[in-house]
């Protein structure tokens, strides 16, 4: 099992966010990037958001926060302070973009960053942002099984064809391109729906909000269905771990990290209880010191 970060400060979730996140620094991040890398954990995240409602709450009854890095330019921005750790879109909303703006933006950062990207993609569901950017919400499931169909279509393929229900291409060329044609996606979501489309369309299944029960129904649903028995590929199953305490509380973490496991997790997301940045990094190594992280070699480059 591997271990990633849900990265603080790129994201403010009025329910886990800190004071001192509204008030980091890009040097900050770069010390949350290099630690996680130096460490050893497999991957760091940043979410995607354009715009989000002014009030606390939206039209959907959504309440949220107001901070989203962009995911490019962020990613982009820690591959060159790190050399080994994956990059994670933790999620992309996939009808926001064509196939072709994907390929192109996280394929120029797969080829700088040494194939490093895993491109995680969501439905969405903050319908003041499907009208701001002139998409439409009725359609979007629909639109983001295309959208991903697109993707892989032209993931690491220079003159790439398609021709879908939204999406249509051929004839063009998009250089640079990733180094693989072979994508590893991280669908997004917390129905069935969703993780079918994890298994028809994507490399594995990043829920939220369900508690283990809800997982261990649904996953066992997946693997005695028939979209199971056709997968012949592996398949990513990316839990989260809340408020973690690693410095206090070794043995609870870890007993945490080995029920996730149990439930049959392949990555797990962390967040971890923390109200300073030396204090995260603090829970970074103790994460380290639990013993499950693979070893790396300093001498590496």
């Amino acid at each position: 099992m591997k271990l990633g970060i849900v990265t603080p400060v790129l994201s403010m979730n009025p329910r886990v966010g800190q004071p001192w996140e509204l008030t980091a620094t890009p040097e900050d991040i770069r010390v949350i990037a290099q630690e996680a890398d130096r460490l050893g954990f497999h991957h760091l995240t940043c979410s995607e958001h354009v715009a989000v409602p002014s009030q606390a709450v939206s039209a959907t009854g959504q309440a949220r926060g107001t901070r989203y890095y962009d995911p490019a330019v962020t990613l982009s921005w820690m591959a060159a302070v790190t050399s080994r750790i994956a990059l994670a879109t933790h999620v992309l909303v996939g009808a926001y973009h064509h196939p072709l703006q994907v390929a192109k933006t996280y394929g120029t950062l797969d080829v700088l960053s040494g194939g490093r990207v895993i491109l995680g993609v969501g439905v969405g569901s903050l319908q003041e942002e499907f009208e701001l950017l002139d998409v439409p919400f009725a359609d979007r499931g629909a639109r983001t099984d295309d959208f991903l169909s697109g993707l892989r279509a032209a993931w690491g393929v220079a003159e790439p064809e398609y021709d879908g229900a939204f999406f249509r291409f051929s004839g063009l060329i998009v250089d640079p391109c990733a180094l693989t044609t072979d994508p590893t996606i991280w669908i997004g979501g917390r129905t069935a729906r969703s993780l079918r489309r994890a298994c028809e369309l994507g490399s594995g299944w990043v829920p939220f909000g369900l508690n283990d029960q809800q997982l261990s129904g649904l996953l066992t649903e997946l693997r005695n269905s028939q979209f199971w028995e056709e997968r012949d590929l592996p398949f990513d199953v990316v839990l989260g771990a809340e408020e973690l305490d690693p410095v206090n509380d070794p043995h609870r973490s870890l007993d945490r990290l080995r029920s996730l496991q149990e439930l049959g997790a392949t990555h797990v997301n962390l967040r971890m209880l923390q109200n300073s940045l030396p204090q995260f990094v603090e829970q970074l190594e103790a994460v380290a010191s639990l013993g499950i992280l693979p070893s790396i070699d300093p001498t590496e480059s």
